[in-house]
């Protein structure tokens, strides 16, 4: 409702009976637009969505493959949230509880849900009654000399004048409903995205904390290969002096070192790179991070309960961002379909002028109200094209869904055979580090004899280094595979965290105190109060 002015030249007088008129007419105003806002909500209404269910899929009973990490038979016990706590590492445990405190991209990803709460206010503001005051004074003088001037009318004029409309939509075809519902699905949408930034960026950091833990124990692997070189180097050089090796000796010897001492190099350049990824995920400038390293890479024993596929649905935040948004297309075809229907507004409008300041008499009172219908009757096509549009719109989404879905299946499959395939891989590899040290060992005494060349004693120290590392890769690779399994079921999280339809508006519609930020919704909270919290870049969130 908004307050509006209206101009009246002659003064009317109104008699006993139009005063009772008039005072009885702003009584029932008042008391019907009292009434209707929380009547508004249902008020008979043709809702012209067609009825929506989710696409029901047909799948396979239990995963094609396998996983050492997951129990053989189905649990009904869900994954648990921290799940980076499986890998029992305290450091991991600290760096992803501070990312999950200053991560910007994640409290972005919180502040785009704060927003889509507010925006659907906005469409739900739409179909509740608007009512607004008003005030006006103006004092206007015309010239004497006025082109085609009325001979009699006046030269000054001043006018005054308070009042107020109101107005309302009933929304017979759920056009506004639709909306609303469509930006409360938006709202679900948005929490299933922070859902899923969430757990990508738990992963993606565990991910980046095992590559590390990889390179470390490479690194580990090259210093302690190249202090072995360096004594064989030295060896030799003695041999060489007392001419019992040859140059060609010393310089196959020199090669091995330095080739390795440049791989050495080069590994601790991609840990760098790789420490200052983590430290952009903790909010903290890579300058002011660091991880010390350790020389052994540490496994972890550990299973998590399998997932049906048929549960799978439930367990991934990307499919149900991709179902509400489904559901929305959904409304959108109701929205559309309305447009072919008349629509229907009421108005109330009145106040008090005067050509002074006694304003507040019932003989400077005006009223008016009314209603207006429209239907258009040809506009060339718009609204079926709008309609097939939002139909075809509907149709594009089922298949997205579907895509999603089938996109979750590949990755759950490809994790479990990968899981199992490097965990056989990597003991095997152990055994052919055993059986590469051992053959080294019996070389260099072979070497040491006189009854074997320097050729096969590097032949066998390659051997051994190259092993070694690839049973540090295996492993790091089955690390990194396991984080990638557990976020291909969903991370423990499940379609609950959602929150629902009555949780997403965030005020009251008379609520005008406590407005710096709604209420947190299943966890999904923002700094409302302090955003600059985490801007020193040198201090970490959590100690």
């Amino acid at each position: 409702m908004t307050f509006s002015r209206r101009r009246r030249n002659p003064r009317r007088l109104v008699g006993e009976a139009e005063a009772r008129r008039f005072t009885s007419l702003a009584a029932t105003s008042i008391l019907l637009l009292a009434l209707s806002l929380p009547a508004c909500n249902s008020f008979p209404a043709v809702d012209l969505s067609p009825s929506y269910e989710p696409s029901q899929f047909v799948v396979p009973a239990s995963w094609h493959g396998s996983s050492p990490f997951v129990e053989a038979k189905p649990s009904d016990g869900e994954l648990r949230q921290d799940w980076w706590k499986l890998f029992n590492d305290p450091v991991l445990d600290k760096l992803e509880a501070q990312a999950l405190t200053a991560n910007p991209d994640l409290q972005a990803a919180a502040e785009r849900f704060v927003q889509s709460r507010d925006v659907m206010m906005k469409a739900r503001s739409q179909y509740l009654p608007r009512v607004g005051l008003g005030f006006d004074a103006t004092d206007n003088r015309q010239s004497f000399h006025r082109l085609f001037r009325a001979p009699d009318s006046p030269l000054e004029e001043s006018s005054v004048a308070g009042g107020g409309i109101a107005s309302w939509e009933p929304d017979f075809w759920s056009t506004l409903r639709n909306a609303t519902r469509v930006e409360v699905y938006r709202a679900e949408e948005r929490a299933a995205d922070f859902g899923l930034a969430r757990l990508s960026l738990q992963a993606e950091l565990a991910a980046n904390y095992f590559a590390l833990r990889g390179l470390d124990a490479q690194n580990a692997i090259y210093t302690q290969s190249i202090a072995l070189y360096t004594q064989s180097l030295e060896l030799v050089n003695a041999q060489f002096i007392g001419q019992i090796a040859s140059a060609l000796d010393v310089a196959r010897v020199e090669s091995l070192l330095f080739s390795t001492e440049t791989r050495r190099a080069q590994i601790q350049g991609q840990r760098q790179v790789l420490e200052q990824a983590i430290a952009i995920l903790l909010n903290l400038a890579p300058a002011a991070f660091r991880i010390a390293p350790v020389d052994d890479l540490k496994m972890a024993a550990f299973t998590i309960p399998q997932t049906l596929p048929s549960t799978l649905l439930e367990r991934r935040p990307d499919i149900a961002a991709m179902e509400r948004r489904m559901a929305q297309a959904n409304r959108t075809i109701g929205i559309a379909r309305a447009a072919f229907y008349p629509n229907v507004s009421f108005r109330l409008g009145g106040g008090f002028e005067d050509e002074a300041f006694s304003l507040f008499s019932l003989a400077n009172s005006f009223w008016s109200y009314g209603s207006g219908v429209s239907l258009p009757l040809f506009q060339g096509g718009y609204r079926r094209a709008q309609l097939q549009q939002s139909w075809s719109a509907y149709r594009e989404t089922e298949d997205r869904y579907r895509s999603t879905v089938l996109n979750a299946f590949r990755e759950v499959e490809n994790n479990l055979s990968l899981t199992n395939r490097l965990t056989f891989a990597a003991n095997r590899q152990d055994a052919a580090v055993g059986a590469t040290l051992k053959t080294q060992d019996l070389t260099m005494e072979l070497y040491q004899g006189g009854l074997a060349s320097s050729l096969e004693l590097i032949y066998a120290q390659v051997a051994m280094l190259t092993a070694r590392i690839e049973s540090v890769q295996i492993k790091a690779e089955l690390l990194r595979t396991s984080v990638a399994l557990i976020r291909s079921l969903g991370g423990g999280w499940n379609r609950g965290q959602l929150p629902t339809d009555e949780e997403i508006q965030p005020f009251g519609t008379f609520q005008y105190v406590n407005l710096d930020k709604p209420p947190s919704v299943r966890g999904i909270d923002v700094n409302a109060e302090n955003n600059r919290v985490h801007n020193d870049l040198t201090k970490p969130a959590i100690r």
